[in-house]
């Protein structure tokens, strides 16, 4: 049987036993980098078996140390030119262990990063920074529960087709906002079927997929659970989206803002507390009535107001690129206001359920986030909430990109790099060695799109200027 009953699952028993059939015959062994990609090397079945199951892997630690290009950044203190860019352990976590359903015969594990000498896991390895909070929770009594609702454009392209033409004038799959529209769905069903149906037989749960607010954009929800699990579920989720739509002949786009005309691309973070055993939700309570959240434990008032105080600093972990800040938009349904409410779209904060169900939404983070990062953010915001008994602010009422009293969703990536490396929180938290390099990496990405001429800077001044 599969572990924890899900479908999907492998155990290292049922996998050896798949290889032996031939069922099996790769092992996609991986890990996620800075960006969130699933990084790592196809292993054959029996050598896996064999030797990596029990030993890890090894790759080149210049993979937590580059940019999107596989460039080598100077700068990081994690690895360099000067220290030879030496080799990483990389150690499968054999719960991960699942089908690769949309891929022949494969399996895919998600690894832990630890240091060669030492075997101490390497602190700056996305996976690492979160794990490190999780153990945080637990030593309070606390797992962390949540869910991200990852949103995507489908294309009329391939992603060669996209370069041909120079990423301008891209078709989506659609030509209307298709919020809720079954018609529309119906049209891109072989290919969002498809990926609901791979989800579900490679080990992650899915609870629906509908059309979002843009034009061949839309949304598949998986089941909530424990952060960990969550994170690596997410980022399993936008690999196999991406090769099967590559499959299909077809393209998706998980940019915060992949044209200016239409609307953002955003990964919803809901979260909350259950007790170690994952048995009894800490937060559940009634939700707020004429904004007063008595009727709601203290730990969830002070884990609200923990992750509203350290809102701007964690930005940069929600929103990374240069791109992600263009979804910010009033009227977009992606938040400009650091502001909670119940059940309303227009705050950052949007307090969501009742009973057992009673939880927070986050809607700041875009589709382009790190789940691994965006997750451990959270996480350690919210602790800081609990710790120091942190209260919210007074709910708001109405439309929050019409208040100019309310703080603001930081408006550029130096403005978020500025705070996150000034919060003492993640210098506690993190580690000094893990936002500086965090913060060394945001810099890159600004310090690379600075230097790019663009087609609507040639457009605009190539004749007039």
């Amino acid at each position: 049987m599969a572990e924890h009953g899900i479908s999907g699952k492998l155990t290292e028993a049922e996998l050896r036993e798949a290889v032996r059939k031939g069922e099996i015959d790769t092992v996609l062994t991986v890990f996620p980098d800075l960006y969130g990609r699933l990084v790592g090397k196809r292993i054959a079945g029996s050598f896996f078996c064999d030797e990596i199951a029990q030993e890890g892997m090894h790759a080149c630690d210049y993979l937590l140390a580059c940019d999107m290009e596989m460039d080598p950044v100077p700068g990081y203190r994690f690895a360099s030119w000067d220290q030879g860019y030496g080799d990483v352990r990389c150690v499968p976590d054999m719960s991960t262990l699942r089908r690769a359903s949309w891929l022949d015969r494969t399996a895919l594990v998600l690894c832990d990063v630890v240091n060669e000498e030492t075997g101490l896991p390497v602190p700056v390895a996305p996976r690492t920074i979160l794990r490190r909070q999780v153990e945080r929770a637990a030593a309070k009594g606390f797992l962390p529960m949540g869910a991200s609702e990852l949103e995507f454009f489908v294309l009329r392209e391939t992603y060669e087709s996209a370069k041909r033409k120079h990423f301008e004038d891209l078709e989506t799959f659609g030509w209307y906002i298709e919020d809720y529209h079954t018609l529309q769905g119906f049209k891109v069903e072989g290919l969002i079927g498809a990926i609901r149906r791979h989800l579900e037989a490679s080990g992650i749960p899915v609870e629906f997929s509908k059309g979002e607010w843009g034009p061949g954009q839309h949304e598949i929800n998986v089941r909530f659970t424990d952060f960990l699990e969550m994170a690596d579920r997410h980022a399993i989720y936008k690999q196999l989206a991406k090769e099967v739509a590559i499959q299909q002949n077809l393209a998706v786009t998980f940019m915060a803002k992949f044209d200016e005309r239409h609307a953002g691309s955003s990964m919803h973070l809901h979260s909350s507390l259950w007790s170690v055993d994952g048995t009894q939700p800490l937060f559940a309570g009634d939700p707020p009535v004429d904004g007063n959240l008595s009727g709601a434990p203290d730990l969830f008032r002070w884990w609200l107001g923990g992750l509203m105080h350290h809102a701007p600093a964690c930005t940069l972990l929600f929103a990374p690129y240069v791109n992600s800040y263009k979804r910010f938009r009033a009227g977009s349904f992606a938040p400009t206001a650091i502001a909670w409410s119940y059940d309303n779209r227009t705050a950052g904060f949007r307090v969501v359920g009742h009973g057992k169900s009673l939880r927070v939404e986050c809607r700041i983070p875009g589709a382009d986030a790190n789940p691994y990062l965006a997750f451990a953010g959270t996480l350690a915001a919210g602790l800081d909430g609990i710790e120091n008994h942190i209260e919210p602010p007074p709910m708001f009422q109405g439309d929050a990109y019409a208040a100019s009293s309310l703080p603001t969703v930081p408006r550029s990536l130096p403005e978020a790099i500025r705070a996150f490396e000034n919060s003492p929180l993640f210098r506690g938290a993190f580690g000094e060695d893990v936002v500086e390099h965090l913060v060394h990496f945001a810099r890159t990405e600004q310090r690379k799109f600075d230097e790019a001429v663009t087609s609507w800077e040639r457009q605009r001044y190539l004749e007039r200027a």
